[in-house]
């Protein structure tokens, strides 16, 4: 991440936001289960929330560092791994729900995204929800990821690519900048 977002999400700002409009617009409908998988949850904001919305939360976090960070902080109310979301080597048809929250832009290409779909699918028991949120391509969006991975993913190629993966049920929405989704495995 670049010192801007840095800054920004590790802000109690963001923080505030998360709770309040992004996980209740993101999640609105969305049944997580007994057991949710969040990848990526960077400084924690989203791992924050979910900790009280499922009784069991597991969280995949590719930066080491960042992963013992949140250990130190959230350690006592989720289980958090370092390793990749594309691979995570947690057990097949594991967890009831597989969230992640404004980071896909952050997976550096394509197909690399869809091996983190096809990651969500494996790990989903079946009847299992897929469900998360992220930014839209604009300038302004561009322009906060100078000196950033920056790779968009597209709210109309997305219903596909989910559905590529394995998923059903798929749905996608736009609000402003933002699009959420969710998709199941079939029972």
């Amino acid at each position: 991440m670049n010192m801007l977002h840095r800054v920004c999400c590790s802000s109690p700002l963001w923080a505030k936001a998360v709770e309040r409009e992004l996980l209740p617009w993101a999640l609105a409908g969305v049944d997580l289960g007994t057991s949710t998988l969040e990848i990526g949850p960077g400084y924690g904001a989203n791992l924050r929330v979910l900790a009280d919305k499922t009784p069991s939360l597991t969280c995949v976090e590719i930066d080491a560092a960042m992963a013992e960070r949140l250990r130190r902080k959230y350690g006592e109310r989720a289980r958090i791994i370092s390793g990749d979301g594309t691979a995570t080597g947690l057990p097949d048809a594991n967890f009831s729900s597989v969230v992640c929250f404004t980071m896909l832009h952050h997976v550096p290409t394509a197909p690399l995204q869809d091996q983190l779909f096809a990651e969500a699918f494996r790990v989903l028991r079946p009847g299992g929800v897929f469900a998360g949120s992220d930014g839209i391509h604009s300038l302004g969006f561009r322009l906060v990821h100078i000196g950033d991975t920056y790779n968009p993913v597209f709210p109309d190629e997305l219903p596909d690519r989910l559905r590529r993966a394995g998923f059903i049920d798929v749905f996608v929405d736009t609000k402003g900048g933002e699009q959420r989704w969710r998709a199941v495995k079939a029972a």
